[in-house]
């Protein structure tokens, strides 16, 4: 089981600090992730250049802010400038960030999905100009309001890697099924191994089926957070902001994929319970619903011993890379040795 980090938002020369780090540990990989604030691209960039070996992950690139071309051509920028490390981690996002935020109807992800990555991969090929005429991308556009100027082009740059791994990050069973139909690999967030057979090892075994089976080399990138304590109650508070505001607020009500992923883990009524808290500007009660056994079933917290005994679960299910959500240097290396 491979090591990954993944970067926070905030404090860029931190997480670039870290991530120096986590080369130095020995870590497969680097993620950065965007919102509605920092991007993903600029701290990529920043930590590919002071970094040598370790590979750079986005986890994810909004598909809502970007073009597939543009995602394209800036893959293959960065695959240029760092010698061939780059993973494209891709997302749809939610209905609040991509019509908010970026102005784009939330529409049907799963078939955008589809049409995004099909086009990335195109691009990266370099076999011919490119064409595609879909649902939701029609390049060369050909529309009512066409200039009728538009011409099939090749990108210009040429990529050390046509296959550039491509990641989906899911959390819907459709979507889960999609990453494994036509990705190379999976970014679940708030992973839980206990629940991985029900939740969401049949959807995998429906994607791979209309693939023709699982590819060698697929990635199942689990997101799980790490507080190395020797107080695991402490532990434990330390994360509950983020659940909170994840299954809180992240979403409207009745559109909240986190909560629906919560309530699939068997935690419907404290899922209903701490959105209901965070919508109505209840954080603090929120944050306290968060119940200590979801910690525990998506997180490693606590010493050295504890995180041994529970890393067994994340290797049973076939997890290939761990990704982690830490800031302790100390929590990569104590990861680190775990895993040699």
């Amino acid at each position: 089981m491979r090591l990954g980090l993944q970067l926070g938002y905030d404090n860029p020369a931190f997480w670039a600090d870290l991530a120096e780090e986590a080369e130095r540990c020995g870590f497969h990989s680097v993620w950065t992730s965007e919102a509605y604030g920092s991007d993903a691209v600029s701290p990529l960039a920043w930590v590919g250049a002071r970094t040598q070996t370790v590979k750079l992950g986005t986890a994810i690139m909004q598909m809502p802010a970007r073009s597939p071309a543009t995602t394209a051509a800036t893959v293959a920028t960065l695959d240029l400038l760092s010698g061939g490390r780059v993973l494209l981690g891709l997302g749809t996002s939610g209905p609040q960030v991509a019509e908010g935020w970026h102005g784009q109807a939330w529409g049907k992800p799963l078939a955008r999905t589809r049409e995004y990555v099909e086009i990335v991969r195109a691009i990266l090929r370099r076999d011919a100009p490119l064409e595609h005429h879909g649902s939701h991308y029609d390049i060369p556009y050909s529309g009512p309001d066409a200039t009728g100027l538009g011409k099939p082009l090749k990108l210009i740059v040429h990529p050390p890697r046509a296959d550039v791994p491509i990641y989906l990050a899911a959390i819907g069973p459709k979507n889960v099924a999609l990453a494994a139909e036509i990705s190379d690999g999976w970014l679940p967030i708030f992973f839980s191994p206990e629940r991985f057979s029900e939740t969401h090892r049949p959807m995998l075994e429906e994607g791979f089926a209309r693939r023709g089976g699982r590819p060698a080399g697929w990635d199942l990138a689990a997101h799980v957070p790490v507080v190395v304590t020797d107080d695991v109650a402490a532990g434990r508070d330390f994360l509950k902001p983020v659940l909170a505001l994840y299954v809180g607020g992240m979403g409207a009500k009745g559109k909240n994929f986190y909560t629906r992923l919560a309530e699939r883990y068997g935690y419907e009524r404290d899922a209903a319970t701490i959105q209901d808290l965070y919508l109505a500007g209840k954080k603090n009660e929120a944050i306290a619903a968060v119940p200590d056994a979801l910690v525990d079933e998506v997180a490693l917290v606590g010493d050295r011993a504890r995180i041994a005994d529970r890393l067994a679960a994340f290797r049973d299910c076939g997890v290939g890379t761990l990704v982690l959500q830490a800031r302790q240097p100390e929590a990569l290396r104590v990861l680190a040795e775990l895993t040699a």
